[in-house]
């Protein structure tokens, strides 16, 4: 489910937003191989319809694909597709997240301005781009769903990043897993908010209170 560098250079790198490579990748998906565009349509779809908004026919018509085609590569059906997708988009927010915790050595900036970079690209999509992982996670909530297991994979590989940052940073282990799932559920639950206010606002201040959480621990 904004800039990662100041105000000014963050627009500029937008393009490692959500948003942003969710326009990157749809444009191009004419370029990919079928089984890719099915994965890359289904992750656009479900980040702005929902799981439940997503159907099987639309995914084979906006990836350009056959059912037959669509039934071939995912047997499962629009479950799978939905497992592939959403596998896909969590490996897209833990690039963001990689290279926000590289590109500052204090944790709290690398979070704010993880937090700063989602916030834009959230405003420039005209805040239909959150995160599809939450998107679905929430939309199957009590049942036992493969949709389940990779949504929780998906938290556990974000926290893993950001833990792996505070560790290396100095803080005891405990503290920094501990704090790696506040940052994550943090910012998950932040994005919702500024969907729904349409604002930048939430995402930017808890970037800041994070940033100002992390810096207690150093």
């Amino acid at each position: 489910m904004a800039e990662k560098e100041t105000a000014a250079a963050s627009t500029g790198s937008a393009a490692s937003t959500r948003s942003a490579a969710s326009a990157a990748s749809t444009g191009s998906a004419a370029k990919k191989g079928t089984r890719e565009r099915i994965v890359v349509v289904a992750a656009r779809l479900i980040q702005r319809q929902g799981y439940v908004g997503t159907g099987i026919k639309q995914i084979a018509k906006e990836a350009e694909a056959t059912l037959g085609s669509v039934y071939h590569f995912f047997p499962g059906g629009k479950e799978a597709v939905a497992v592939a997708a959403i596998t896909y988009s969590a490996e897209e927010f833990a690039h963001v997240l990689r290279e926000a915790m590289a590109a500052e050595a204090d944790p709290g900036a690398a979070v704010e301005r993880c937090a700063a970079e989602l916030a834009v690209g959230l405003r420039e999509s005209g805040w239909t781009d959150g995160c599809p992982v939450t998107a679905a996670a929430l939309e199957t909530l009590g049942t036992e769903s493969e949709i389940q297991r990779v949504c929780a994979d998906a938290l556990r590989g974000w926290e893993a990043i950001v833990e792996e940052k505070l560790h290396g940073a100095g803080v005891a282990e405990a503290d920094a897993r501990e704090l790696a799932t506040t940052v994550i559920s943090a910012l998950e639950g932040a994005e919702v908010t500024a969907q729904v206010a349409r604002s930048e606002e939430p995402l930017r201040a808890v970037g800041r209170q994070l940033g100002r959480l992390l810096g207690a621990y150093r």
